[in-house]
């Protein structure tokens, strides 16, 4: 029975996944209008969204956020700044290497957001613990 809650857990967080992460794209688009760049957004609204909805936090949830993240991120960095050379997505992904360390660094900002949110680290979620003794 634990097995099912979890699929239906999780597949409710994918629904909230992809609500979020539809609209951190578009926040992205629309910031980056601005001069802005936001990279982090995506990922982090993605992993709000699935928390949102997946209601149980853990650590498998926060896996499954944090890797639909990442690819997240990096489709909406490939959709806004393809590389000149080639602007595949394919070619796109085998440069990751070549992208800003900025660019990296958001990119994995908002995807530690997104495992953070799903798997329930966050100070709200301790308050089952019992008190400390001292």
């Amino acid at each position: 029975m634990q097995s099912s809650n979890q699929i239906i857990g999780i597949t409710r967080g994918l629904v909230g996944a992809a609500i979020g992460g539809a609209v951190g794209y578009f926040a992205f688009g629309w910031i980056l209008n601005y001069r802005l760049y936001a990279m982090i957004l995506p990922g982090a609204a993605l992993g709000f969204g699935f928390a949102t909805l997946a209601g149980e936090r853990n650590t498998v949830n926060g896996i499954i956020s944090a890797v639909l993240a990442t690819g997240l991120a990096l489709f909406t960095e490939w959709k806004h700044f393809p590389f000149d050379a080639d602007e595949s997505l394919g070619f796109f992904l085998r440069h990751i290497h070549k992208l800003t360390p900025v660019t990296l660094i958001m990119i994995a900002v908002g995807s530690v957001l997104a495992y953070w949110s799903a798997s329930g680290n966050t100070r709200s979620s301790r308050h089952d613990d019992p008190p400390q003794s001292t």
